[in-house]
């Protein structure tokens, strides 16, 4: 262990009231060294369980430690060996999907500086006051995040912001014939917040210098202001569960995700190819988690035109057999299907309930572990946090860029994609007469901590992209060029995969 950790560990017992010997530090070391990606957890874990002990006194030698210690390790192994946490039944109970309407909803209160949980009901059709509280929430929730950014808060001392290499945010009302250099809010395009730096003239005009989203926060700290909060809705954890996670998942290096998005079942060449994937994945050594269809499910859109709902009932029914002809994908893995924009359903707006059950019941006979979700949708594995969207978003973003993105950094459409909804934390910051959005449920769509993962399933290029330490990827349009992605979500690993034509 470095010099910096003993400093970490001393100092932080210290905190609590406790000195250390060198047995006791050494024994503190030891147990560290299993947890490399969770020590901050494991240290709080340890001195937690040291408060409930009966010490003779604050100066620790190593029979209190090691006694600590030897219990975390003996809870740790009971989970390691029992029968949910290991094989294909480890993968299932570590794997929580979320639909949209079940998402917590959660308001920010600018003056305790707290997120407050909603609990009341929530209507679908909402009065008028719900589409300003949409706009209303969506600010709130960039402001409070940009007011602990290091370059936009405010020195405790009063001097000179500019000598800290910061800047000042203003909002509109108090420029009016004021002069010097401000940060101020304003709309870069119709839903989008941005932050523009220039200077309020002394006619009224403001008049700008440059332009550019509000800086992300790390996901670190975002979790560690709001520490117990479950914005995600896979439930809170507690430190001890927390590492016990982080073990287990350290060690699913084998747990992989395949995810298709435009599937469409009424497409001979697009089922001949899915049976390809299907065999190739039922001879593995071991079978995928999870296999994920996103929509379209159909090659024509399931408009007020569209009649064929028995043939599309008939085509999930032909899927479901598909499937269960590969017997080892049948009972150990788990499929998650996710409808597209042009899919059965009562509207397009966003967000999309999961399909019918009269289109749907028919696959569910023959696996009656699938799954079928909203859009967006989510999925917890382990601390894993995952993101689903189906979504024409690149196509319909750039029709609506009120002027070009800058090739400054990159000039990659999907890069400047995903910069968009990252900074927005919004899956769609789209205006809402392009996408129309159920106002009561625009939560649904926040991305805020930031997740582990985002899928972005769109019809354009497959792509994947890291970006701040979020990884999104685009698995492509199956139906179109045959491309999907194989995603282990435990090491972050995104394989562009295709099925070619011999």
């Amino acid at each position: 262990m470095s010099s910096a950790m003993r400093n970490k560990v001393q100092r932080k017992f210290k905190m609590r009231g406790y000195t250390l010997k060198i047995e006791a530090l050494s024994e503190i070391l030891g147990f560290l060294s299993r947890f490399p990606e969770a020590e901050d957890e494991a240290i709080e874990l340890l001195l937690d369980e040291l408060h409930h002990l009966s010490l003779k006194s604050s100066i620790l030698d190593k029979e209190p430690v090691h006694k600590v210690v030897s219990l975390l390790l003996e809870a740790e192994a009971a989970v390691e060996e029992s029968p949910t946490s290991s094989g294909c039944g480890s993968s299932a109970s570590a794997l929580r999907i979320i639909d949209a309407f079940d998402f917590p909803k959660f308001r920010y209160d600018p003056i305790k500086k707290l997120f407050h949980k909603y609990t009341g009901k929530l209507a679908i059709h909402g009065d008028a006051s719900a589409k300003a509280t949409l706009y209303r929430d969506r600010f709130v929730m960039l402001s409070q995040r940009l007011s602990r950014d290091p370059h936009f808060s405010k020195p405790v001392f009063d001097s000179d912001i500019s000598d800290y290499g910061r800047c000042q945010i203003s909002p509109i009302q108090s420029l009016v014939g004021q002069t010097g250099k401000r940060i101020t809010t304003g709309f870069f395009a119709e839903n989008t917040i941005v932050l523009a730096e220039g200077e309020m003239l002394l006619d009224g005009i403001f008049q700008v210098k440059t332009c550019g989203f509000p800086p992300l926060e790390d996901r670190e700290k975002s979790v560690t202001m709001f520490a117990g909060t479950d914005f995600f809705g896979g439930g809170s954890l507690t430190k001890e569960e927390t590492i016990r996670l982080v073990e287990l998942e350290r060690g699913a290096v084998n747990d992989m995700f395949i995810i298709l998005s435009d599937v469409w079942l009424d497409d001979e060449e697009t089922m001949e190819k899915l049976e390809t994937i299907l065999s190739g994945y039922e001879n593995e050594s071991v079978v995928p988690s999870l296999f994920v269809f996103m929509g379209n499910f159909c090659s024509h859109p399931c408009n007020l035109s569209f009649n064929s709902y028995s043939t599309l009932r008939l085509q999930f029914g032909k899927l479901g057999k598909l499937i269960a002809a590969h017997q080892r994908l049948k009972e150990h893995s788990r499929f998650l299907f996710i409808p597209g924009p042009d899919d059965i359903g009562p509207s397009n707006v966003l967000p999309r309930c999961s399909l019918p059950k009269y289109i749907t019941e028919e696959l569910q006979s023959h696996i009656p572990n699938a799954v079928f979700s909203s859009n967006p949708c989510r999925i917890k594995f382990y601390t894993q946090e995952i993101v689903f969207f189906r979504e024409d978003m690149l196509y319909r973003m750039r029709r609506s860029c009120l002027m070009p993105p800058s090739t400054e950094e990159t000039s990659d459409p999907f890069e400047h994609l995903v910069a968009t909804i990252t900074h927005q934390s919004h899956l769609c910051p789209l205006p809402l007469s392009v996408q129309p959005i159920i106002w009561n449920f625009d939560h649904c769509l926040h991305i805020y901590p930031t997740p582990h993962t985002i899928v972005l399933g769109d019809r354009s290029e497959q792509k994947a992209f890291k970006y701040t330490g979020i990884t999104c990827f685009n698995p492509g349009s199956f139906s179109n060029d045959f491309t999907f992605v194989a995603y282990r979500p435990c090491s972050q690993e995104v394989e562009l995969s295709a099925v070619y034509t011999s």
